[in-house]
């Protein structure tokens, strides 16, 4: 799942009708910011649109029915982070990894892909309170510094060198093409969602196999030394793509 979230359309999703809500851009411009390379989006689900919706026809219907504030959420088993019910919804979202929720309106929207399409779905949703940016910033940088420190101990320069190299790259170069959130949102909040994009990636990359033959023990460190990052990516990036604040 790490590797699809580098990506995801639920992050594309909640930071354009940020800034949709926010005035800063209008629905068709969201609307095509959010289909990116897609051939194309579908809202499904809608009160006031009894057929599958596109993108700006559900937009300015999400507007019209209260949509305040979009929130990212990206649970997985045992760690629901962005999640505040009801179960249904709940369940569908940890099904597929993320969903969007939208305060005022209070429905969430889960997609889910078919080929190089998106379907969205949307049901009643509970907001989750607001992500804490900067414990969830801080707690990134700390499990990035333990992270490589626990896989050097590791040896992961053997193990997976370009894992090693990514783990070192990673806190010196700044954020690039792709990176960038939407308009209002801040520098440092672009720089901790392009920082947990590529942890996200760099976990997912170093999960699919233990490479080189070892221990048990040393095996199970290293993955609880990925999943650890993993997790404080994905809370730093939910946090990151929250409604543009002061921070």
């Amino acid at each position: 799942m790490a590797g699809v979230l580098t990506t995801a359309a639920s992050v594309r999703f909640t930071v354009w009708t940020n800034a949709m809500l926010t005035g800063a851009c209008d629905p068709d411009t969201a609307a095509h910011k959010i289909l990116g390379e897609d051939v194309g989006h579908h809202v499904s689900g809608l009160a006031a649109h009894p057929t599958p919706a596109t993108l700006p026809v559900a937009l300015n219907l999400l507007r019209a029915a209260g949509a305040t504030q979009a929130h990212l959420a990206l649970p997985i088993p045992g760690d629901p982070i962005g999640l505040a019910g009801p179960p249904t919804f709940n369940e569908a979202a940890l099904e597929t990894g993320e969903a969007v929720v939208l305060t005022g309106a209070e429905i969430g929207l889960v997609p889910s892909y078919v080929g190089p399409a998106v379907q969205w779905t949307v049901l009643p949703a509970t907001s989750p309170l607001p992500a804490d940016f900067g414990e969830a910033d801080r707690g990134l940088r700390a499990a990035l510094i333990e992270a490589a420190e626990s896989l050097a101990k590791l040896d992961v320069a053997k193990w997976k060198p370009e894992v090693a190299d990514a783990l070192i790259d990673i806190r010196r170069i700044g954020s690039g093409k792709g990176d960038d959130l939407a308009p209002g949102y801040e520098a440092r909040a672009v720089k901790t969602a392009a920082t947990a994009r590529r942890c996200l990636a760099i976990a997912d990359a170093a999960l699919e196999d233990d490479g080189a033959a070892i221990t048990g023990a040393e095996a199970d460190a290293r993955r609880r030394a990925l999943t650890d990052l993993a997790s404080a990516a994905r809370r730093a990036l939910v946090a990151a793509c929250g409604p543009p604040t002061s921070r």
